[in-house]
């Protein structure tokens, strides 16, 4: 189908355009056994402040006319991504106890590929956090 034709292209795109930008690529699609769903990057970004292992959602759309991309990531998914992460930081390797903590954010990338334009990227560092929104 089409939507998952243009979700793959997305993601391949979006590999690229965020290793372009310093971005050390660590997973791509990962999924735990534990869970459904998907981590579609998974990603460290350094700075001289300090170094963040970052979940990054990517939406991909072929045209802006009904809503933004990043509108897809609702609360329900937000959900999602938050247990995953939660799975995927489980599984790595025990860290020494004086170590501090491992710096993480959620990032969104939307993507749109509309016809004969280049790829626009529109990248939101720290989307979301780990807390759940109060209403």
């Amino acid at each position: 189908p089409q939507h998952l034709s243009t979700g793959q292209s997305g993601e391949r795109a979006a590999f690229f355009w965020l290793r372009r930008r310093g971005y050390t690529i660590v997973a791509r699609s990962w999924r735990s056994a534990r869970a459904p769903g998907d981590l579609d990057l998974i990603a460290w970004h350094r700075t001289p402040k300090q170094d963040t292992l970052c979940f990054i959602e990517v939406k991909a759309r072929t045209s802006r006319l009904v809503a933004p991309a990043h509108f897809a990531v609702d609360d329900r998914k937000r959900r999602v991504l938050r247990r995953l992460a939660r799975h995927y930081l489980h599984q790595l390797p025990a860290r020494p106890a004086d170590a501090p903590p491992v710096a993480t954010r959620f990032d969104i990338l939307s993507i749109y590929f509309e016809k004969d334009l280049p790829a626009d990227f529109e990248h939101f560092p720290n989307a979301f956090d780990w807390a759940e929104a109060q209403r």
